[in-house]
C-alpha cells in the first residue's frame, strides 16, 4: 500500500469566475481518494475556505493553499511529477511504475492549456483514456489506481459521519464544544 509516499495535488490554470465548483470538486476528490494537499496556483478563497470547512467538519488531515509562482514549485518539487493530461501514456500502462517509486508525487492537474514546460518537467505524462474527459474524473480515477482502492476504507475522525445504510440516510454529527468567552481568549 502506497500511503507511505505523501500525494500532492497541483491545480494549474483556476479561473475564479469559471472554475469555482470543478476546482471546489478537485479539492473535495483529492481529500476523500487519499491526498494530503491542494495546492491552487491562482487566489480564490472561497474555493479554500470551502474545502477547509469540509475537512473541518467531515475530519482529516488534508491542507489547501496557494502557491502562486507554480513554476518555481514545480522546478523545486522533490519526487515524482505525474501530470495529468488526455495527450500522455495510459494510467494501466503505468500505475505500477509509479506506485513503486519511494518519493512524494505531485500530480499536476490543468484548468485550461498546460503549458509545454509541465509535459517536460513531468515525470510522467498519464491519460485516464485519450478522448476529453473532467479533470475531477481523471484525479478520481488516478487516485483510485494508485491507492488501489484502500483509500476509500480510510476514517477521517471527524464531527460528521456517514454510517452506510442501503435504504436511508444516516448521518451522525458529534456536537461541538461551544466557546465560552474565557475559552476563546485562551485559544481553546
Amino acid at each position: 500500500m502506497p500511503y507511505d509516499n505523501r500525494v500532492v495535488v497541483l491545480r494549474l490554470g483556476h479561473r475564479p469566475v469559471r472554475d469555482k465548483r470543478v476546482t471546489t470538486h478537485l479539492g473535495l476528490v483529492a481529500r476523500s481518494f487519499g491526498a494530503s494537499e491542494l495546492i491552487l496556483s491562482t487566489e480564490d478563497k472561497a474555493v479554500v475556505d470551502s474545502i477547509r470547512d469540509v475537512n473541518k467538519r467531515w475530519g482529516g488531515d488534508f491542507f489547501v493553499r496557494l502557491e502562486m509562482d507554480w513554476q518555481k514549485f514545480l522546478k523545486s518539487w522533490q519526487g515524482v511529477i505525474v501530470h495529468l493530461t488526455m495527450y500522455g501514456i495510459s494510467v494501466d500502462d503505468m500505475i505500477e511504475e509509479i506506485r513503486n517509486k519511494k518519493d512524494s508525487i505531485l500530480v499536476v492537474v490543468g484548468a485550461e492549456k498546460i503549458p509545454p514546460q509541465v509535459y517536460k518537467q513531468a515525470t510522467f505524462n498519464i491519460s485516464i483514456g485519450s478522448q476529453p474527459h473532467s479533470e475531477v474524473a481523471a484525479l478520481a480515477i488516478f487516485l483510485d489506481r494508485y491507492f488501489m482502492g484502500e483509500q476509500l476504507k480510510r476514517d477521517f475522525s471527524g464531527d460528521t459521519k456517514i454510517i452506510p445504510s442501503e435504504r436511508r440516510k444516516k448521518v451522525i454529527i458529534k456536537k461541538r464544544k461551544k466557546l465560552t468567552p474565557s475559552m476563546a481568549q485562551a485559544g481553546e
